[in-house]
């Protein structure tokens, strides 16, 4: 969404945004001229999906009342032309819904658009949660517009989730997001890591780092495998949300390896994708296009449970030949550094990244905002 707004902040002189968001690290990123963001307190999910207080000692109830108040209070003092949500077209536990209701009895001239990516989860899944929340009600009531961040041909959610015709001819599909931003060039980032003529450079993230410890346990427990004349480095990124405890325990067993290096957080994501040979991730939407907007080898491990999302994107983009997945189920840590080794050695990756996936997502948003407007 941040990617989202400053596209369109760059291509209209005359937009202001204000970005309502409960992201805990939304101040670490720069931040584009007449843009400004609310910072809602933070919830967390549990593995049964549901939400509770990340920080504040307060009940699920409260914190989202606070939230719901917030959101209200935003709407109406920034009074906007557009409201741009994002997934859930009633928010987190409902929150938006006495925002909609405002806006739909007060100011019916607002725009409200729904941004959604490509994938959600399984159609079972997700046909059950939309019934069950009111969502083809809601989108019906108060959206005028569905962005879809994908394309037809990798997953038509129109298809798979029985989006009635009411809201089917809301959708358009934009493409995927091109990820930019590269600050420094791949020699000035790759000697930041010493390396020297014909090493090679493995790139780990997990995103925000919740529920990837599995992956980075199981790469850097690999490394014992790694023969001693191995010329590879490897840089992993533990991510922001990850728990201390966690957290902790991989720098320790990161500290036994002089090749292998850990963060926990970037902005700058796009430097070290650029400067590595190749990504091994989970297979969430940002990521996803992150790597593939730079033509990179990758390796990705989605997450499989609860939610389906991650499943089904790597199985249908692995199937075009875009990078290959591995299944968290059952893998060690010995066949899993195998793996990473044969796909870092192949050759014919980058020809099959040749097959063209739509990156107009940015502009395709754009225009169709514009056109909301006409």
């Amino acid at each position: 969404m941040l990617t989202i707004c400053q596209y369109l902040i760059k291509t209209n002189p005359g937009l202001s945004i204000l970005f309502v968001t409960g992201s805990p690290m939304i101040q670490s990123f720069r931040i584009p001229e007449r843009f400004d963001y609310i910072k809602l307190p933070c919830l967390t999910r549990n593995e049964n999906e549901k939400y509770s207080s990340k920080y504040l000692e307060m009940g699920v109830k409260e914190i989202v009342k606070m939230r719901c108040d917030l959101i209200l209070s935003a709407i109406v003092g920034f009074n906007p032309d557009m409201l741009l949500v994002d997934k859930k077209p009633f928010g987190v536990n409902e929150e938006l819904e006495g925002a909609l209701n405002y806006l739909k009895i007060h100011r019916p001239w607002v725009k409200n658009a729904l941004v959604l990516r490509d994938i959600l989860d399984s159609p079972e899944n997700t046909i059950k949660v939309w019934n069950e929340n009111r969502y083809y009600e809601a989108i019906d009531s108060f959206y005028d517009l569905i962005l879809i961040l994908g394309t037809p041909e990798v997953f038509d959610s129109r298809k798979e989730y029985l989006f009635p015709n009411s809201i089917s001819e809301k959708v358009r599909f934009c493409g995927y997001i091109k990820r930019e931003g590269i600050q420094r060039g791949r020699s000035e980032v790759r000697s930041e890591f010493q390396l020297r003529d014909g090493e090679r450079l493995i790139l780990i993230m997990s995103g925000g780092g919740e529920d990837g410890v599995y992956l980075l346990e199981k790469y850097i427990s690999g490394l014992e495998y790694a023969k001693n004349d191995l010329n590879v480095k490897s840089f992993v990124i533990s991510g922001p949300c990850m728990s201390e405890s966690s957290r902790n325990q991989l720098f320790q067993k990161v500290s036994r390896y002089s090749h292998c290096r850990i963060i926990e957080f970037t902005s700058n994501i796009m430097d070290y994708i650029n400067a590595a040979d190749m990504t091994i991730s989970m297979a969430g939407y940002n990521t996803v296009c992150e790597v593939l907007s730079l033509r990179k080898k990758a390796i990705v491990v989605p997450r499989v449970r609860p939610v389906s999302e991650q499943y089904i994107r790597a199985e249908r983009m692995a199937k075009l030949g875009f990078f290959r997945s591995i299944s968290p189920d059952g893998i060690t840590p010995q066949s899993f550094f195998s793996d990473v080794m044969e796909e870092l050695n192949l050759e014919n990756r980058h020809a099959l990244l040749d097959r063209k996936l739509d990156f107009n997502g940015l502009p395709q948003i754009a225009s169709n905002i514009s056109e909301c407007f006409q």
